[in-house]
């Protein structure tokens, strides 16, 4: 007889419970979260075993990688569906919550979430570390802006070292303020720097990688883009449309339709938030920068005379993550010509 097991995982132990077809518990366990502990009590007390759950979390993926490595079963669950079905019980406990994923792998009611290649993962967090980077400078500027802003110093548009020179010359006439302001300027400096060594990095992976190169051949898409699409997507035919990467990122419209009531509302915004406001970014630069025809850029200019920029924007950032996800099955460039460009877009 088949056997089904419920992993509930936190950083310390991880709650065990393995059931029979009919839902029945046969065993329950807690031990250390690790790979190599779980899957020992796994194939010690389940030999039958047909599917292992655990939820989407922060050490997911590492022990989806071990325990697949080893062999066995496992399925990534998305915690919003194990939520939805864990709520009815009266008591929250690890133990229950690992008697209920495990009987949620036993009757199939699941939604299986897919657990990215750990390169994607390492591209990804090179790009999380500078997007926080240049969040921290911009705070910092902010910061120095309004220190300076509130005894009427102004410092105006500046851009990179012009930035520092401006803020240590208007800081430098009161002593006193400049004895707050110049430890954030070399705070500024030394993240700069840092940004400056990721940049590099990201350049490095973008030459480095001939689909990401084809990537950039789309009007408005950089390295930074196009590496985050490729980490983000991971496996392109896990589409099987590619027009559902639109939804995959969030840029599709809400829609709520029972009975007589039926409406569609804004951008569901689900997904990777990275990926998309960056998408957003480079319908930003092909609509307002980049002077070279296209039919893309020619329907986003359409949709913005009747709908404003920035639902164009919107709308051109979705369509360029259909056309990216194209490219990548087909295995060819952007094309620029009238017919070829209208053909990728549909």
């Amino acid at each position: 007889m088949e056997q089904y097991v419920g992993l509930d995982v936190s950083l310390k132990l991880t709650a065990i419970c393995i059931v029979d077809r009919t839902g029945k518990i046969e065993r329950e366990g807690v031990v250390a979260s690790d790979p190599e502990a779980i899957a020992a009590f796994v194939k010690s007390h389940a030999p039958r075993v047909a599917r292992i759950g655990l939820e989407t979390g922060a050490t997911s993926t590492w022990l989806w990688t071990e325990l697949n490595k080893m062999g066995l079963p496992v399925i990534c669950i998305d915690a919003r569906h194990a939520k939805a079905a864990l709520k009815m019980q009266i008591n929250k406990s690890d133990r229950n919550d690992a008697v209920g994923i495990a009987r949620i792998m036993q009757c199939g009611w699941y939604k299986e979430v897919r657990v990215k290649d750990l390169d994607s993962h390492a591209i990804k967090a090179v790009l999380i570390s500078r997007a926080l980077l240049v969040k921290i400078k911009r705070d910092l500027e902010n910061q120095i802006r309004g220190l300076l802003k509130n005894l009427g110093l102004v410092i105006g548009r500046a851009k990179m070292n012009v930035f520092a020179v401006r803020a240590a010359e208007l800081a430098e006439a009161r002593p006193e303020l400049a004895a707050a302001v110049e430890p954030l300027l070399k705070a500024r400096e030394a993240v700069e720097r840092q940004i400056a060594d990721l940049d590099r990095k990201v350049m490095r992976l973008a030459r480095n990688d001939v689909q990401v190169r084809r990537f950039m051949t789309a009007p408005g898409v950089g390295p930074i883009t196009a590496l985050c699409f490729l980490a983000t997507i991971d496996d392109p035919t896990r589409f099987k449309k590619s027009r559902s990467v639109g939804a995959y990122v969030g840029l599709t419209t809400r829609r709520y339709a029972s009975g007589e009531i039926d409406w569609t509302g804004r951008i569901s915004k689900c997904g990777d938030a990275m990926l998309r406001s960056y998408l957003y970014e480079a319908a930003n630069v092909l609509l307002t920068r980049v002077t070279k025809w296209s039919t893309l850029k020619a329907w986003g200019i359409r949709l913005a005379k009747r709908s404003g920029l920035r639902k164009a924007k919107v709308a051109v950032a979705r369509k360029l993550a259909v056309i990216l996800h194209r490219m990548w099955i087909e295995g060819t460039e952007f094309k620029w010509s009238s017919k070829e460009a209208t053909s990728q877009a549909a």
